[in-house]
């Protein structure tokens, strides 16, 4: 069988052409091989160079290659952090004609190490709760994606520092399951393979001498399970509110935010008595929000703005006698949404005088404006409604923040 490289770019197979492929990769001439910090691993793995980009080969079968290869590409366009699926390399050959196993070859995520590795040193307490959040968060998010991983560790698990922000990733997708959607059982028992996998290896360093002695391997693992189960309650409980009480589901939107998740969606539904409303959030990841807000509305915004305006969009739906999600006879979600830029959006930010506004476009106004709903919404203990909060607004605002504002005499 002849060699063959699959790749998701046409300029890679190329590159990779370059590599010793007809050597084990256990034998790979120092030459090739970029000395990174690794986990440990059931397969041989190493790190090339193809080009300019530093590489991940691993080693294995045909099967199990292809099918990680595959499943990594779908992780990717549900946006999961992962590791890049850059190829696979089959039909190996020495130089005696013999069969060696395929290759799986990734992109390596520059700036990280090994979640085993950061253990190897010393960290502050603080550090290591981060390590555990950025962990519980991604196995989290993996679980709402309907992915079960089946080997999560601190080997299989790469952690970056970003802009100040510590995340989490997946590197080996060999034994996952990707599902519409995961069942409680399902999750729990890839979180107690975690906790397993993960206390088992801090044993294992505890035991070399390389674990701090802070470190307690068995209330590590349970740790991360237990902020997992507390993340994981705050993203999908149902909550129950008195009617009325619509800026309740601000504040739980707020919670959601500050975890470090954005709102996409909002299922909202009255009791029968209507009494008491119920809200359940589906919760995405940042990013979306400008593009959606876009393509709704028209409405081409900031990031942050968008995700605060189409809060506020769903909200508003919810209260439209023809909102009626998946029936074919309520309005369309964009009909609804240029309703409410007509009737909401645009008369609220018209109430502010152009002399007033400054410097501030209308999507900023409006994000200003629902702020200050907030926190009379908040002092007041009941909803405000828009048009109370510009009076309050441009009564009682917008003198001191223009006065803050002008520059001052020199």
């Amino acid at each position: 069988m002849a060699l063959q490289i699959s790749a998701t770019n046409p300029e890679h197979p190329a590159l990779l052409l370059e590599l010793p492929w007809d050597v084990p990769l256990e034998e790979w001439p120092e030459e090739y091989l970029v000395p990174l910090p690794r986990g440990i691993s059931r397969h041989v793995v190493r790190y090339s160079r193809a080009g300019d980009e530093v590489i991940a080969v691993k080693e294995l079968a045909e099967r199990p290659a292809l099918r990680e290869y595959d499943m990594l590409r779908d992780l990717d366009r549900l946006g999961i952090p992962s590791v890049d699926p850059l190829a696979v390399v089959t039909g190996r050959t020495d130089a005696s004609g013999a069969p060696l196993e395929s290759v799986l070859v990734t992109r390596h995520l520059g700036g990280s190490m090994p979640y085993r590795s950061m253990f190897e040193t010393t960290m502050r307490p603080a550090t290591m709760h981060r390590l555990m959040d950025a962990l519980a968060v991604l196995l989290v998010r993996l679980h709402l994606a309907g992915f079960a991983w089946g080997d999560c560790s601190l080997s299989n698990t790469l952690f970056r520092r970003d802009a100040g922000a510590y995340a989490a990733y997946l590197v080996d997708a060999e034994t996952g399951d990707l599902h519409p959607q995961l069942s409680p059982g399902q999750r729990d028992y890839d979180l107690d393979l975690a906790r397993v996998n993960i206390s088992g290896e801090l044993l294992d360093l505890e035991a070399s001498g390389a674990l701090h002695p802070s470190v307690d391997p068995i209330e590590f693992g349970t740790e991360i399970c237990a902020r997992y189960h507390g993340l994981w309650d705050e993203l999908t409980r149902a909550s129950v509110y008195p009617a009325g009480k619509y800026h309740y589901i601000e504040r739980r939107i707020r919670r959601l935010n500050d975890l470090g998740f954005d709102v996409a969606e909002m299922q909202i539904e009255h009791a029968s008595n209507g009494d008491t409303v119920s809200f359940v959030p589906k919760v995405v990841d940042a990013g979306h929000h400008q593009r959606q807000l876009l393509r709704l509305t028209g409405l081409d915004t900031e990031e942050n703005q968008a995700r605060r305006l189409l809060n506020d969009l769903e909200s508003w739906m919810a209260t439209q006698d023809d909102y009626a999600p998946g029936d074919p006879l309520g309005a369309r979600p964009e009909v609804l949404a240029h309703r409410w830029v007509r009737e909401v959006f645009r008369p609220t930010v018209r109430a502010v005088p152009l002399e007033l506004r400054g410097a501030m476009d209308p999507a900023e106004i409006y994000h200003q404006l629902l702020e200050h709903r907030w926190y009379l919404s908040e002092r007041a203990q009941h909803d405000i409604g828009l048009d109370a909060v510009v009076e309050d607004y441009i009564r009682n605002i917008l003198p001191t923040a223009r006065k803050t504002l002008q520059p001052t005499a020199e």
